[in-house]
């Protein structure tokens, strides 16, 4: 595997000469990062929620007369995954704000 990343590595590099010469300053890399966590966020709120409801959804199937318990459980559990996950966009969105301000 290692083997196999490495020779990728190595046949791209060439590839990536020419972007190397770019100069995004301190600004542009601020926010970059600032963007890539807001995505990643994003991605992992609703990873976290679509795996939470159809772990639900099978609980219900097995047993449906847990069907109301589970779904108010379900309900709360993404609502705190949700909260957390704007949370972040808003740390992320403040750093941005603070890199733009700059």
């Amino acid at each position: 595997m290692f083997s196999l990343l490495s020779s990728a590595v190595t046949a791209l590099l060439p590839l990536a000469a020419p972007l190397a010469q770019v100069s995004f300053g301190e600004k542009g890399v601020a926010t970059a990062g600032a963007a890539i966590g807001a995505g990643l966020v994003v991605i992992g709120g609703a990873k976290g929620i679509g795996h939470l409801a159809g772990q639900a959804m099978e609980g219900i199937a097995r047993q449906p007369e847990a069907g109301g318990r589970i779904g108010t459980n379900m309900i709360i559990a993404a609502a705190l995954i949700e909260g957390f996950t704007f949370f972040a966009l808003v740390i992320c969105l403040q750093v941005a704000g603070k890199v733009a301000s700059i």
